[in-house]
């Protein structure tokens, strides 16, 4: 009759193994039956003794069982030995692959984290205020087909092209604003120092106003002592003088009138710059 063998115990070696010791308890069994019944047979003196030749068989069967129980024992140690050598190379194989993919899920959730990272980041251009897309489309109709990634990099360049356009006139601008500033400066300055003339001026006049008789008076008597002989030439002489003092004097008159005039503009102008 075969032995029965565990339904888990599948290797051969060990289904050996588990042979010899079966046949080895059977014989060691066997020995143990053949002592009882020679203690019997001491005591009962009917009872027949098993003839010694069948002890010394079974002994040399024990002997032999045992010597194929410890080869086949070797045996199983040994490939119990490389099955062990073997799991522990597969096992550190599996550890390197466990750690190798722990090590891609980190790469994974780091890169995860990096693009979530970069596509909730507050990106300058957004903050940009740019042409509406409708305007920019249509004055760039060729670029309704893009991409929005490529529409947003051709809005942003049209938007810094039309930036530094500004910003050369806002420079120009600039500078014409400081060219102004300089001129406006030196106006003032011609203002400040006409002032200083002007006042001289109207002190002068405001001298002389009102005493156009007096200087009249003066330039008649020049006259009349230079030309003191009464001919008939110097009578028409002095006649003419007369006629040419007259008008010389409303001359003068208009001409104090109209400097008072220009003076009075020139200060109200100052004020008001």
């Amino acid at each position: 009759m075969a032995p029965e063998y565990p339904a888990r115990i599948q290797e051969p070696h060990l289904q050996d193994c588990l042979l010899s010791l079966q046949e080895t308890r059977d014989i060691c069994l066997q020995l143990l039956q053949q002592d009882r019944e020679r203690a019997l047979a001491t005591t009962d003196s009917n009872a027949m003794l098993p003839p010694p030749t069948d002890r010394a068989k079974s002994q040399k069967q024990l002997y032999a069982s045992i010597a194929r129980l410890r080869s086949v024992h070797r045996n199983a140690y040994m490939v119990l030995r490389q099955t062990k050598q073997t799991t522990s190379e597969a096992r550190q194989e599996q550890d390197r692959l466990h750690l190798q993919l722990q090590n891609l899920y980190y790469q994974q959730r780091h890169l995860r984290g990096e693009i979530d990272a970069c596509l909730d980041f507050p990106h300058t251009y957004k903050d940009i205020p740019l042409v509406p897309e409708e305007d920019y489309l249509d004055r760039h109709p060729e670029d309704a087909e893009k991409d929005p990634h490529e529409l947003m990099k051709l809005r942003l360049a049209d938007e810094r092209a039309v930036r530094e356009e500004l910003e050369a006139q806002r420079k120009q601008l600039i500078s014409k604003k400081q060219a102004l500033i300089a001129e406006n400066k030196k106006r003032k300055d011609d203002l400040a120092s006409l002032d200083e003339h002007l006042k001289k001026f109207i002190e002068v006049c405001g001298h002389y106003s009102g005493r156009e008789g007096e200087i009249l008076t003066w330039c008649v008597n020049r006259v009349r002592n230079r030309y003191k002989r009464r001919s008939k030439r110097n009578i028409e002489f002095n006649i003419n003088i007369l006629y040419y003092i007259s008008i010389t004097q409303g001359v003068i008159r208009g001409l104090l009138e109209a400097f008072q005039a220009e003076a009075n503009a020139i200060f109200y102008s100052m004020f008001i710059l």
